[in-house]
């Protein structure tokens, strides 16, 4: 007897419209207790056991990742929830500080779920009004902020790589493909990699010995080299954050004829602080600045921002495209979106930062600042007082370098290993004076002075047992 065919089910709830909210809160139930449970599982900074442990029980949990029938939305994001936060590197551990990589804020992250329910994308109004409307509002106050100019604007990027990639572009559009870019050793590397990317001459890598780049390097450098220069100055390098002396370097920029882009995507939101914001005096005298929200700013990836004094700057990267700005639309009074981004299809990653900039407000956010600084400078006091362990310098933003004495690099590098394969902390490395050093990055300001207390012991133990 032939069966009766098969009603087929109704296609799976949406995270939209009139009945997304109901959709979603059930789910999101499911989430937060997997998050929990995960966490609960780990139990520390990182999952012990290091890659090929990791990878494992990843696959026993998951097996089949695309099975013939579906498992249904509970169950796969309970098991999937649960392997992620369990498997997880988690910056908001006290423990966990390698890199410039913070642990968001939770008003940011219940912000980002509202944009991806909503998914607007932001390349043309139609498909993002509000979002549209909100992104214009947020990057005028924050190129204000940065810039006391008439005109002053700001773009969304997925970071300072493409900040800096996008500033280096401006610049060749005013100035030609012969542009020579100067840069500090100290650099970020996405700096001579954008020069390779746009087809510029090869970036010129200046030494910096002491960390910064100095001032009379740089005279000597733009006097025996033909425009048009681009120089480009760092506001918080990667491996020590430490930041070059913006003025002297726009000094000279402003007397040689050069211009001057500031990578300040890990220094720059020291602006906000006014017990810090003298450490970065002289940002506003560039002709591109590139800051980034997912360091000091505690904002889900991405939070990327490039800055500039003059609207007009951005005028090379207008473009048209007829079924996103057509000509008449925009003269209709549709907003033209196209040139907001070399990216056509782009989050709303606007709405997450207005969250939390409207949520703290700048005495709040510049608190999270302080506490952070504040933290870095108590860790580079107790190993400083510490007779095993060498300060390399105390912290000019929240990176502090040291090293376990006596040690070797091998040794050094071994523990750092140790440390991930364990689950029990999570730091950087880098070179620097010809030797290894380990590096804690603090972005978390829930870190307290029995945390950093419980780092320094286990440093210890582990290395002089």
């Amino acid at each position: 007897m032939t069966e009766p065919p098969r009603t087929p089910p109704p296609p799976p709830p949406l995270a939209g419209g009139h009945g997304g909210a109901e959709a979603l809160r059930p789910l999101i139930d499911t989430v937060l207790d997997a998050l929990r449970t995960g966490t609960a599982e780990r139990d520390g900074p990182l999952p012990a056991g290091g890659p090929a442990t990791v990878t494992a029980r990843v696959h026993t949990a998951l097996g089949d990742m695309f099975p013939t029938h579906g498992t249904g939305d509970h169950e796969a994001l309970r098991t999937l929830v649960h392997t992620l936060a369990a498997g997880a590197a988690d910056p908001a551990h006290p423990l966990c500080a390698a890199h410039l990589h913070c642990p968001p804020l939770a008003v940011a992250a219940a912000a980002d779920l509202a944009a991806s329910a909503l998914n607007p994308s932001l390349d043309s109004w139609d498909q993002a009004p509000a979002a549209s409307a909100i992104e214009a509002r947020l990057t005028h106050t924050l190129a204000t902020t940065f810039y006391d100019t008439p005109h002053p604007d700001a773009l969304l990027t997925t970071g300072g790589t493409e900040a800096n990639q996008l500033a280096l572009l401006l610049a060749r559009e005013r100035h030609g493909p012969h542009l020579t870019v100067l840069h500090g050793a100290n650099a970020h590397h996405s700096i001579p990699r954008a020069a390779w990317l746009l087809g510029l001459p090869p970036a010129t890598t200046l030494p910096t010995p002491t960390g910064v780049l100095d001032p009379a390097t740089l005279a000597e450098a733009l006097t025996h080299t033909p425009g048009p220069v681009l120089v480009t100055a760092t506001a918080g390098t990667t491996d020590a954050g430490l930041i070059d002396p913006l003025g002297p370097i726009a000094d000279l920029c402003h007397h040689h004829g050069a211009e001057l882009h500031i990578d300040a995507a890990y220094g720059g939101p020291l602006a906000l602080s006014p017990r810090h914001r003298h450490k970065v005096t002289g940002l506003h005298r560039a002709h591109s600045l590139t800051v980034d929200l997912h360091k000091l700013g505690w904002q889900p990836v991405a939070a990327g921002l490039l800055l500039v004094p003059d609207r007009d700057l951005l005028t090379p990267l207008a473009h048209q495209a007829d079924y996103l700005n057509a000509t008449d639309d925009t003269e209709a009074g549709l907003p033209d979106l196209l040139g907001r981004s070399l990216r056509t299809t782009r989050r709303p990653d606007a709405f997450k930062i207005a969250a939390t900039l409207r949520s703290l407000g700048r005495d709040g956010l510049a608190h999270l600042i302080d506490l952070t600084c504040t933290a870095a400078h108590r860790l580079a006091e107790l190993l400083d007082a510490h007779p095993r362990f060498e300060l390399h310098a105390p912290p000019t933003i929240t990176t502090v370098l040291f090293r376990p004495t006596p040690t070797d690099d091998d040794h050094l590098a071994t523990l750092r290993r140790t440390l991930l394969h364990d689950g029990t902390a999570v730091l950087g490395r880098t070179t620097t004076d010809g030797r290894l050093w380990l590096k804690a990055t603090l972005l978390n300001p829930h870190t307290t002075a029995r945390d950093l207390d419980t780092l320094v012991t286990l440093l210890e133990g582990r290395t002089h047992r």
